[in-house]
């Protein structure tokens, strides 16, 4: 079954290591020895992650003599942040909702138009 971009882009996301290479590349281009060295793991496993990045197309490694230097590629995290802006947006509209509603309740609470709530259930007459 194929993999969409998005789906693709969040999996290499979702691991702390490649998380952290990423942002390693983000300071400019780097080889394998030099991503690898912050972590306590073999070249090979450093190698696994860089192709899960490679395969969501969020780094590509070139090829100067022998360096093959890793460069971070951008495009796939902007597609992942115009996805999220969508939610970020819906959840900001609902928290602005909210804080008017508790300012409205509030407002009527210092009226004396409503009794307050103690204990969170409706008062009892």
């Amino acid at each position: 079954m194929a993999t969409d971009q998005l789906s693709e882009t969040f999996m290499a996301l979702a691991d702390p290591t490649r998380r952290a290479i990423l942002a390693r590349l983000s300071e400019g281009e780097a080889s394998v020895k030099e991503l690898a060295a912050p972590f306590a793991m073999s070249l090979p496993a450093v190698s696994k992650h860089l192709k899960v990045l490679q395969r969501a197309g969020l780094i590509e490694q070139g090829r100067e003599a022998q360096w093959r230097p890793c460069r971070l590629k951008a495009e796939p995290m902007k597609q992942a942040v115009d996805w999220l802006e969508t939610y970020r947006r819906h959840w900001e509209e609902r928290f602005d909702r909210l804080e008017s509603y508790i300012k409205t309740l509030q407002a009527e609470q210092e009226r004396g138009d409503t009794p307050p709530a103690t204990d969170g259930q409706a008062p009892q007459d």
